[in-house]
């Protein structure tokens, strides 16, 4: 794909998510795909946007997803994981390599529409996702979900899947496959090593969900003898370069051992919070351990919603009130999460989830405009970002310079269409087997 034309947006309101999280009025240019100038007096290069009504700031990195769910948004409401498990499991038995690229398509137009850029996702039947990927523009960082063969309904041994959905993808522009282990309870040591072996083998990340529940723990804990994180540290799996969602029932030892390793923990506090899994993850203890943390939404099944900013909002008035503390994760800490702390999650700091100068150009245009941004002045908006922000405040969403958002319309596809074959794909799976 040839680089997109070059752009300034003029006189905008820049969040820059740089070191110092400056917010400054100012122009934004754009060259081949990647930030060209941040601040005042940019030349001319190419088409020129007047962005005096928005503010610009970097596209969303949601952690932990299941996006080809969409489809299924609503089927297992006001259970328990396991019940909602049941139902899950059941529905994906049945599931098509069509089905899922319609529901990825569905999710991926959600979450562009709502600012995200960039997914980390964990499922079956990833080049599906992947293609969907292709046709509306994100930046997917795919898992091919890998458990012991005996536990899945994957044709072929899920770690040799896993090993070539990585050959089929290795070096797309937008997406980056990677290796998934479901997690303990339906993966033993031989799984998470050859997961791990993979991983390493062609320079991945790991992405597996990890304590999300206590009975996960406690059934681990009565199996091996040691709880999650203890038992992978013991058979050598826990390491840089791997994303571990939920994290909520972890001991402070389990906190210091992820912060040594530099293992990264998505937290998903809408879908724990719904299915009613108890406990609430220690963000701040991770945090001041030195543990990376980023934000995730989970599934549509399980959430209900993609949005990241739905997700800051809960994230910060979760763990203001179970600490009774105002102050714990402050409006710009849940910027931070959903942004430049996204981005060294995955790996990717380097290139994503700030506003600088060389960073690939993936960014949102927020109407200042729209009555959930007012009153609209610099040193209330990373506030609004966080606490009120509407999705019908993102106008327009660029990934990598190509405008994939504009005016609220997908502009490689259009919705009605993608919406139509969801619908479609949706009442297969929700008329009774």
């Amino acid at each position: 794909m040839s680089a997109p034309a070059p752009v300034v947006f003029r006189n905008a309101l820049l969040v820059t998510q740089d070191a110092e999280r400056r917010v400054v009025r100012g122009d934004l240019a754009v060259t081949d795909g990647r930030i060209a100038h941040v601040g005042p007096g940019a030349a001319a290069v190419g088409e020129e946007i007047d962005a005096s009504d928005f503010a610009i700031v970097p596209g969303f990195v949601n952690a932990h997803a299941h996006v080809a769910m969409s489809l299924l948004r609503g089927i297992a409401d006001d259970r328990d994981l396991g019940g909602f498990l049941e139902r899950l499991f059941a529905v994906d038995a049945r599931r098509t390599e069509r089905d899922v690229e319609s529901g990825a398509a569905a999710g991926i137009a959600e979450m562009l529409l709502s600012g995200t850029t960039s997914f980390l996702d964990l499922y079956y039947a990833e080049d599906a996702v992947a293609r969907a990927v292709e046709r509306l523009g994100a930046r997917g960082f795919l898992g091919w979900a890998v458990l012991d063969p005996e536990m899945t309904t994957q044709k072929g041994v899920p770690v040799d899947n896993a090993r070539a959905f990585i050959d089929r993808w290795r070096g797309h522009a937008r997406v980056t496959p990677l290796v998934g282990p479901q997690g303990v309870y339906v993966c033993g040591e031989e799984t998470w090593l050859k997961a791990r072996d993979v991983a390493r083998a062609a320079g991945t990340l790991l992405h597996y969900h990890l304590s999300e529940t206590r009975r996960e723990v406690h059934e681990h804990e009565a199996k091996t003898g040691m709880r999650p994180p203890i038992w992978l540290e013991r058979i050598g799996f826990l390491g840089a370069d791997q994303v571990a969602a939920h994290g909520v029932w972890l001991t402070r030892r389990e906190i210091e051992l992820l912060a040594e390793r530099r293992v990264a923990v998505a937290h998903c506090p809408s879908s724990n919070l719904k299915l009613a899994t108890g406990g609430v993850a220690p963000v701040v203890e991770l945090r001041r351990a030195g543990a990376r943390v980023a934000l995730g939404t989970d599934s549509t099944a399980s959430n209900n919603s993609l949005s990241m900013l739905r997700e800051m909002h809960v994230a910060g008035l979760l763990q203001k009130h179970h600490r009774w503390d105002a102050a714990a994760l402050r409006a710009q800490e849940l910027l931070d999460l959903a942004t430049i702390e996204g981005a060294s999650a995955i790996g990717r700091g380097q290139d994503l989830g700030s506003l600088e100068v060389g960073k690939l150009a993936d960014l949102s245009l927020v109407r200042l405009d729209h009555p959930t941004m007012l009153p609209a002045r610099p040193e209330a908006v990373v506030s609004h970002l966080a606490y009120a922000a509407s999705e019908e405040a993102i106008d327009s969403v660029y990934v990598g310079g190509e405008a994939v958002v504009r005016h609220r319309a997908l502009v490689r596809e259009p919705w009605a269409p993608i919406r139509a074959e969801a619908e479609t794909a949706a009442a297969a799976l929700w008329s009774p087997a």
